[in-house]
């Protein structure tokens, strides 16, 4: 797999009309992060994880979180054996190539915080006792708008560690008719082809980790992240963990486009989406209309780039 327009290709298959959503999904994913879609019921989240999950050749399993979900049923749990006279792991839903945690802003805190841990470390740990995740790994999570019944607040430390937010909303006319005709011939996700494994993805993921990054692009997104925190309207600004982030998308989008470094505008490309949902407003600046998105366009156009290489 070294072709991402044919991974593009199945993947619209699928989902029609967001083609923006998937090229960043894609980014997000070759750059190990991550992935938090906010958008309202029915359009098109699950399908669109499923679609990376065949497209792809990752295993796939999905946990439709409500207040009564455990954490045991994301990490696993420990049984005891009476013929071994032992505790036998159970794994829980979270050990996968691609988990899809579904409406996870319904869920309690605890069984939130049990994604934590296998995001950030690859690992799970029940009863004392380490468990690697697959390898590779990807967490999906959706959640619904806040203010929709049953839902809380993801907490901050939560948002940071999604390397993007994204929401696919409503599509146009023409593109929900296409996917109202394509429906009446079967299940479009039965067209999606693996084109992919997990040995291949772990070779393009190599690939982007070994972008070239120049120190220019580098204090660039320094720039760009200070910029944030000092920002009259922001409380909180992007964390050295967003820089991090900004810099792994941007190489996944050099990559993509066929190159082995990192110009400013791959930078400027992702930088909407990787670090929007990581700001938090002033009450003054909330109570003025002024959104995260806004601060994040208004920085861009300020923040002077470096000189793109030649």
């Amino acid at each position: 797999m070294n072709d991402p327009k044919s991974i593009l290709f199945e993947l619209k298959k699928a989902v029609v009309g967001k083609d923006n959503v998937l090229i960043m999904a894609l980014l997000a994913i070759l750059a190990r992060g991550h992935i938090l879609l906010e958008d309202i019921p029915g359009v098109g989240k699950t399908t669109m994880a499923l679609a990376f999950s065949k497209a792809l050749g990752l295993e796939y399993h999905r946990v439709q979180f409500t207040p009564d979900v455990l954490p045991s049923d994301i990490v696993g749990f420990s049984l005891y054996d009476k013929a071994s006279g032992q505790m036998i792991y159970k794994p829980g839903a979270i050990l996968c190539n691609l988990f899809l945690a579904d409406e996870l802003n319904r869920a309690t805190s605890r069984t939130q915080s049990a994604l934590l841990e296998a995001m950030e470390e690859g690992n799970v740990t029940v009863d004392g006792v380490t468990h690697p995740v697959p390898d590779p790994f990807v967490v999906i999570a959706t959640q619904n708008p806040v203010g929709a019944s049953g839902t809380q607040l993801l907490p901050d430390s939560q948002l940071d560690r999604f390397m993007v937010k994204l929401s696919l909303g409503y599509p146009r006319h023409s593109d929900e008719l296409e996917l109202l005709t394509r429906k009446q011939k079967g299940n479009p996700l039965d067209g999606v082809r693996c084109i992919a494994d997990r040995e291949g993805l772990a070779d393009i993921r190599r690939a982007v980790d070994n972008t070239f990054v120049d120190k220019k692009i580098l204090d660039y997104t320094i720039r760009l992240s200070n910029a944030t925190r000092t920002h009259e309207s922001v409380l909180q600004g992007a964390s050295p963990r967003a820089s991090l982030a900004v810099v792994s998308m941007a190489k996944a989008a050099a990559w993509v486009q066929g190159r082995d470094y990192v110009i400013p505008n791959d930078v400027k490309l992702i930088y909407p989406a990787t670090v929007t949902h990581r700001l938090i407003l002033t009450a003054e600046a909330k109570a003025s209309g002024i959104t995260a998105q806004s601060i994040v366009t208004e920085l861009l156009e300020r923040i002077a780039a470096p000189s793109a290489r030649s």
